[in-house]
């Protein structure tokens, strides 16, 4: 099954790897897993690498030539290839190992195609790098539309705190106007990243570096792109262009309030 991919256009490939890896999550879920630290309270489980595992295998059938960097394999081929995927096979571990749902598998060529799966819905988010849909089996493609609608904004609240004290995520949950207009949800998985994309959550905030070659979140900030979301760093910068964190708002005026929150608790 896996050949079959060979002749693939990119968003069938990450979805496919996508659901590769959400079929071990799947599959071991509820199991007595090994913990393998990684320092700093952080640490992967057996699932986290049988599925970067399955993953893999789907990508290199596929695409040979193309670079791969893993969460927990690390580099695989020319770091400075033209191509590479970015896989975190397992976003959300913490979750998944005190038997929480709330999970992600996020595949994506950098700069390209990516796809998202929720293990346990049998949901699919993917785009080709110009539109996005959602997927579950047995059903059509829906094309995702954004909405602040639900007035829910997903706050990553782990650490570490980059941009303390200028910005603490905290804090904006602690702003009045913040408690007037949104209702906060702490998820602790980019899934809910696709979310926004969605239309399930009106935005979703976390700190941190240059996010837009991580593992965890590249493929939620090309499915929020090519939704139509806006989407920057915390201070207001483009993504990738030495802005750190990430805003990403169902609409420009739900964007608009969250940033002149953070501005005003910065």
């Amino acid at each position: 099954m896996i050949d079959s991919y060979a002749s693939a256009d990119d968003a069938a490939v990450a979805i496919a790897g996508a659901r590769a890896g959400a079929d071990v999550v799947r599959t071991m879920y509820g199991r007595r897993l090994h913990r393998i630290d990684k320092g700093a309270g952080d640490f992967a489980t057996d699932a986290d690498l049988d599925a970067e595992k399955a993953i893999l295998g789907i990508i290199r059938a596929a695409r040979p030539d193309d670079a791969v960097l893993g969460e927990e394999g690390g580099q695989h081929g020319d770091a400075d290839a033209v191509r590479q995927w970015l896989v975190d096979p397992l976003c959300g571990t913490l979750n998944y190992a005190v038997g929480s749902m709330l999970v992600a598998v996020n595949v994506a060529l950098r700069d390209g195609a990516a796809a998202v799966a929720d293990p346990f819905s049998g949901e699919v988010f993917f785009t080709d790098g110009e539109k996005a849909w959602g997927r579950r089996d047995g059903a059509d493609d829906v094309l995702l539309t954004p909405t602040p609608v639900t007035g829910l904004v997903d706050v990553n609240l782990d650490p570490p705190f980059p941009g303390a004290p200028g910005f603490r995520a905290v804090d904006l949950l602690a702003h009045p106007e913040f408690v007037e207009r949104f209702r906060p949800r702490v998820v602790s998985t980019t899934l809910a990243l696709a979310w926004v994309a969605a239309g399930k959550r009106a935005a979703y905030v976390t700190d941190g570096g240059d996010l837009s070659q991580s593992v965890h979140f590249a493929a939620g900030i090309a499915l929020c792109r090519a939704a139509g979301c806006t989407v920057t760093a915390i201070d207001g910068a483009p993504i990738g262009e030495k802005g750190r964190g990430l805003v990403a708002a169902a609409d420009d005026e739900t964007h608009r309030l969250l940033m002149s929150m953070i501005r005003s608790r910065s």
